[in-house]
This record gives C-alpha cells, sequence and structure tokens, in this order.
C-alpha cells in the first residue's frame, strides 16, 4: 500500500497538468511528463508576471468565447436548444506549463503544447447537471489532438487521445470526476509517459480533486466572465 501511495503522489503532478484543458475542452485534456524527471525537492518557479498575449494567443481565446457561452448558457438557463458543438484551440508557453507542476517535484524538459478538440455535450447534459438534486452523467467520447514542441530544430511531437469523462452533480456542483482515458497515438517516448500516466489515473482517480476544482470554476467565475453573452437580462 506505502508503494501505491507513494506511486500516486509521484504521478500526480504530470497528471495534473491534464487537468489544465480540463472541463473547457469536453472536461479534460492531456497531461504528460515522465517520472524520470522527479527531482529531491519541489522546483522552484520565480511567480509569473501578467503574461502580455501576442496577437495569435488573443486569437485563439476570442475563439474560445463563442464554446463557453454556449455551455455556459445551457447550464444556467436550461433552456430547450441544440446539444453545444464547437471546435477548440489552446495553446500553453513553456513557462505557464512548469509553474503548474513545480510543486509536484517535477520539471519541463520540453516546450509549449498545441491542443485542439471538437467539443460535443449534450443540453440534457447541462441541464441536469444544473438542476436535478444528484446527477451522474458520461460524456461523449472525445479526441484531442496535440503538438509537443521540443525545442530547435526538432519537429514536435504529435500526440492523439481520446477521453470520455463520467461525472457527478450534487445540487449544481461537481462532486466526483473520472476523465476516461482511451487510446493514445504518440512517438513512443511521449506515449510511455502518457500511457503510465492515464493508466494510473484510470485506476487510482487521481486526478478527481483537480479536475471537480476546475468544472466548479468553469461553471461559475469563468462562465461570470462572459456573462453578457448568456444571462438573461
Amino acid at each position: 500500500m506505502f508503494c501505491v501511495a507513494v506511486q500516486a503522489g509521484v504521478r500526480r503532478a504530470p497528471l495534473r497538468f491534464v487537468s489544465i484543458f480540463a472541463l473547457a475542452v469536453g472536461f479534460s485534456l492531456t497531461a504528460w511528463t515522465p517520472g524520470a524527471f522527479a527531482q529531491d525537492k519541489p522546483a522552484t518557479v520565480a511567480p509569473l508576471k501578467k503574461i502580455q498575449l501576442t496577437p495569435a494567443e488573443l486569437k485563439e481565446r476570442e475563439g474560445r468565447k463563442a464554446c463557453k457561452i454556449a455551455i455556459c448558457d445551457a447550464y444556467h438557463n436550461h433552456q430547450p436548444g441544440p446539444d453545444v458543438k464547437c471546435a477548440v484551440l489552446k495553446s500553453w508557453r513553456k513557462e505557464q506549463i512548469q509553474k503548474k507542476i513545480a510543486k509536484g517535484r517535477v520539471s519541463w524538459p520540453w516546450g509549449g503544447v498545441r491542443c485542439t478538440t471538437n467539443i460535443n455535450i449534450e443540453r440534457s447534459f447541462l441541464i441536469d447537471a444544473r438542476l436535478k438534486p444528484q446527477f451522474e452523467g458520461q460524456l461523449k467520447k472525445h479526441t484531442v489532438d496535440c503538438e509537443l514542441a521540443r525545442g530547435g530544430d526538432k519537429k514536435p511531437y504529435k500526440i492523439q487521445i481520446t477521453i470520455a469523462p463520467k461525472v457527478t452533480f450534487e445540487g449544481g456542483k461537481a462532486v466526483k470526476a473520472k476523465i476516461g482515458w482511451g487510446k493514445i497515438t504518440a512517438p513512443l517516448l511521449a506515449k510511455g509517459a502518457l500511457w503510465t500516466a492515464t493508466a494510473a489515473d484510470n485506476t487510482l482517480n487521481v486526478l478527481q480533486k483537480s479536475v471537480v476544482e476546475d468544472i466548479n470554476v468553469f461553471f461559475g467565475p469563468k462562465c461570470t466572465e462572459v456573462a453578457d453573452g448568456w444571462k438573461k437580462k
């Protein structure tokens, strides 16, 4: 039991990155950091200054806005309508990733990450999550495609992962979540790290707390940020 607990603790940091894209992308996305990069002490990373977004990053953020509004509208207004379907693109800089995983005693050996997916969430899932006293719902299978920068002239790793998240809500708040990792397509080195991390999460569900927090933040503060797009006047 002790060995299992230690292994779960070591893997938690790479797995936590999986939830960065989590909810906005069908309620979870990908993370990978091989345990070989674990350190004896937590990495020290200087606090990030407020990031000045590049034109490309601003365009990405604006491109996700309509999808966020559609999800928030279905959840908060719970009116009949079409399911939420939209393509989403999200990128992270190396320093953003490193800051998030530093507390987990791992360092990030690669560069930035760029991921895309086609979200497809049934409206009934969002309405039931908001209105039913208790609700457990299974999201449709989502395929996530990512490019992982490696620096220099090296071509980025191209990675594809399928997920089928399951979430339990009580009183409109997420209380349980399981990502449901599926097929992984990736170069051998990256695939080995991903397989280890996702297999651990499928078995031990070590990401549950992070994913639950991300879901509740999304439907709370994140929806408030775009309230002008969905709130009834």
